[in-house]
């Protein structure tokens, strides 16, 4: 049996557990991030409508705020962050 019939016997939940664990594990943010991505249309697909709305919303929140020019309690608890990250990197 090759590799991929292995895994197409698996449920579609191994395949979710295993998927993301060895991401988490590699740290492999570029499948995550796609896997984000993707996770509203496959919900949408899959008829839960009003979820995949939900999903786009909050994480259009998350990005939003990741982005936004704040000068207040949020700044100050990503400060560490912002140190560490402008220490690494001279040119900014």
């Amino acid at each position: 049996m090759s590799r991929r019939e292995e895994l197409e016997a698996l449920s579609s939940k191994e395949l979710h557990d295993r998927a993301v664990r060895r991401a988490q594990k590699h740290l492999d943010v570029k499948f995550l991030w796609n896997l984000m991505k993707l996770v509203p249309a496959a919900e949408a697909g899959a008829g839960q409508e009003d979820q995949a709305d939900y999903d786009v919303q909050h994480w259009s929140g998350l990005v939003a705020d990741t982005f936004r020019d704040d000068d207040g309690p949020l700044s100050d608890a990503l400060r560490p962050v912002y140190l560490e990250y402008l220490e690494k990197h001279t040119d900014g």
